[in-house]
């Protein structure tokens, strides 16, 4: 697989834009990502070989969007539409950044990406046109709340990227819906940054059709005093990875993780995290589910660094996991790195199967088999939809995932 010769192929690089140059140098070293890591030992290589299939690339399509009825005060917007932003209230404001405001930022950025850590973002900016890169600039404590989709067409290979400045006493609701189409790959770079005092209520739903793949990863800067939380949902992927990096600068910020990946038929879906403590009394609260049946394989592997700068830090990682069928496996690795001496820091993991008990009882009382596990199901999904901000009347999450399983 000679991947950097097909990338050169591609008529996006044949007369590259700086950033492209530089993250093309940086894949010379590393083509592939090293499969000997922990980041990529238990992805599935011809799955892995399906998402780099560059026979078409960037070839745009009309997106299919999940649900039409939308409230007038949400601003839905689609990465890889041309559209001017500029919106200024009395309480908010969304500005469009500036070319060189995008070029400026991702170029700080990549100059300090490892090569194997930061693959999938090198991989994407490669391949980013400049029409399928959204940068927002937000301000204000009564933002309505936003909707941005990306989509990968049929046959084809796309890569997207978000970026998001958030300024000080800012506070909005962010949904992303990450659409996959059949036999299609989607590269999905986003960049969240928090300024002081900042909330952030971040979800992330991302789901496919046959033979559809996705490689999503997600970087996010916290100054202090800001809150973020994340609720994300990934299904129906032939293949996905979700990469998570959370920095908090400083310290002394917020950080909420509610996560999970939902596996059918052969399929692999994984998510990776890596949150970093660069100051005092941080917080972070980890939730991780997988729910993987028939054959096929779910993966987490998170991991929490607390350095010795980083006291009082309070953080917790949970893995709680679900196997429907005795054929599907699901891997999973929680881990704390601890050099500071005075945290409360706990992480834990757990595999288990439906509760017999529960399905016996209420199938006594009258449920089918089906309507008893659906029933269990809903409790274990709802957890993590009421992290995600999409109200019920527009779009009921639970009712699609209980459809699909």
């Amino acid at each position: 697989m000679h991947i950097i010769e097909e990338i050169k192929k591609n008529e996006l690089v044949r007369n590259p834009s700086e950033i492209q140059k530089i993250c093309l140098d940086k894949l010379k070293l590393n083509p592939l990502p090293n499969i000997k890591s922990e980041l990529w030992r238990l992805s599935n290589k011809s799955k892995f070989s399906s998402f780099l299939d560059f026979s078409n690339i960037n070839k745009e399509s009309r997106m299919s969007l999940p649900y039409k009825n939308i409230s007038p005060n949400i601003i839905r917007l689609i990465i890889g539409e041309n559209s001017s932003i500029n919106l200024e209230e009395e309480t908010y404001s969304i500005r469009k950044l500036k070319d060189s405001e995008i070029i400026k930022y991702i170029k700080k950025n990549i100059s300090n990406f490892d090569q194997n850590d930061h693959w999938s973002d090198l991989l994407n900016h490669c391949l980013s046109s400049k029409s399928n890169i959204l940068g927002l600039n937000i301000s204000g404590n009564q933002v309505p709340p936003i909707e941005i989709f990306s989509s990968s067409s049929s046959e084809c290979f796309n890569a997207k990227t978000l970026i998001l400045f958030c300024e000080k006493n800012c506070k909005v609701d962010l949904l992303q819906i990450n659409i996959g189409n059949k036999n299609s790959s989607l590269s999905q770079s986003t960049y969240l940054c928090l300024e002081e005092n900042t909330t952030i209520n971040h979800g992330v739903v991302s789901y496919g059709e046959k033979k559809s793949n996705l490689l999503n990863s997600l970087n996010v800067i916290q100054k202090e005093k800001s809150n973020y939380s994340l609720g994300s949902i990934h299904f129906k992927f032939n293949y996905a990875r979700f990469e998570i990096r959370i920095n908090q600068l400083k310290g002394a910020a917020k950080t909420t993780i509610k996560g999970i990946q939902i596996t059918k038929k052969n399929d692999q879906i994984a998510t990776y995290t890596k949150i970093k403590f660069n100051g005092p009394n941080g917080f972070v609260d980890q939730i991780n589910k997988s729910l993987a049946d028939d054959k096929s394989h779910a993966i987490f592997e998170g991991a929490i660094i607390v350095p010795k700068v980083a006291q009082k830090t309070n953080a917790s990682q949970l893995s709680r996991n679900l196997l429907i069928s005795r054929h599907a496996k699901i891997d999973t690795k929680p881990q704390l790195e601890i050099i500071a001496d005075d945290v409360k820091c706990k992480h834990g993991a757990t595999i288990s199967q439906l509760n017999e008990e529960e399905l016996f009882y209420m199938r006594s009382r009258g449920l089918t088999l089906a309507e008893a596990s659906k029933l269990q199901l809903s409790s274990y999904f709802k957890e993590i939809i009421e992290c995600i901000p999409i109200s019920k009347d527009r779009w009921d999450l639970l009712d699609v995932l209980l459809q699909e399983n």
